[in-house]
Parts: C-alpha cells; structure tokens; sequence
C-alpha cells in the first residue's frame, strides 16, 4: 500500500504523456457496441477518427490507454466484438483525431460530429439547424430535433441506427456538456 503522502506528490499523467493505441474496426456497429462495452466495464475510451496512416474499415475508431490494453483485449474477445487490430502509433495528436468540433457564431453555436452538424441558440438553446450526413435516419433525426431546446429533445441514438446517428449523437450530447446539463464523454 503506497504511502499518503507519496501519493499525493507523485504527479498525474496528462494526457498528451499517456501512450496511447487505437482499436479499429470494419464496421461502424462494432466500433459503438465495443465503446458502450467498455464504458460498462469501467474502461476509459474516446470514439476517434483513425489517423491517416493506420485508417483501414470504417472511419470510426476508439482511443485507449496503452497500458489498459490486455484488459480491454480481453472485454472485447469475450463479447466476440469483432476488430481488425489494436495499432500503437508513435505520436499521437489528440486534437487531430477529436470528431467534435465547435464554431462559435456569436449567437449561434454549432458542434459538429463526422458530417452531421447540430446548431443552436446560445441564449434560448433551441436547436435551429441539424444538417449534413447522408444516413437514411437524417431526416428523422432532424424532425426530432429542431425547434427543441437541447434538454427537451431526446437523443439521437435512441431513434437513429447510423454512422449518421451515431454521429448526432455526439454532437448532441457535445451541445448538452457546453450548456452545462450534459456528463462529459470519453
């Protein structure tokens, strides 16, 4: 058992010191099924896009602690969630890979995840516009959404089964942290 007080001077990892590895994946389903596996196990994961020189499948792709990865191996291969490999790049630019993005346009705000955009009015958080992708649940996901306010609307995963969904999930989910009433996500 390490002792309190040096504990508390050994500093913690930032997360640029982390070495870090990415699972990939073929298909979109088994990227979300494995992210939704892990969380429950207690796992630390964060839905990626894969850099350029490793991106093989689908353009989804979860970024683990290297040093978890025996555990997480091991999470996957018993739910038999199919993944193409587990790649250890030598430098790893986190903001590179992030799938959300923000554009602050003074009164609007817009997150966007992929190809799906959600925008919103910063002072009423009614959602004003969602558009891009070209997933068949788009147009469903936007008659859901608009001229709700973001803690009004339910989410987009939960009528949605795309890449596209699975996408304005995120930046719903994104749009709910900056407003305050969201958890953050991995």
């Amino acid at each position: 058992m390490p002792l309190p007080i040096l504990s508390r001077l050994k500093p913690k990892k930032k997360e640029e010191d982390k070495k870090w590895a990415i699972i990939l994946f073929e298909l979109v389903q088994d990227g979300m099924q494995a992210e939704e596996a892990l969380k429950a196990s207690g796992y630390e994961c964060r839905v990626v896009g894969p850099p350029p020189e490793v991106r093989v499948g689908c353009d989804l792709s979860l970024l683990i602690d290297a040093q978890q990865q025996v555990g997480i191996e091991r999470v996957i291969q018993d739910l038999e969630i199919p993944y193409i490999d587990i790649v250890f790049p030598k430098i790893v630019d986190l903001r590179r890979l992030y799938l959300t993005k923000e554009v602050d346009f003074g009164q609007w705000m817009m997150v966007r995840c992929g190809n799906v955009k959600i925008t919103y009015d910063k002072e009423t958080q009614v959602i004003v516009n969602v558009s891009g992708g070209a997933g068949s649940d788009v147009p469903n996901i936007t008659q859901n959404l608009m001229g709700k306010k973001l803690h009004e609307a339910a989410a987009p995963r939960t009528f949605g089964f795309t890449l596209c969904a699975y996408s304005a999930d995120r930046a719903y989910r994104r749009c709910l942290e900056i407003v305050g009433e969201g958890q953050p996500s991995c």
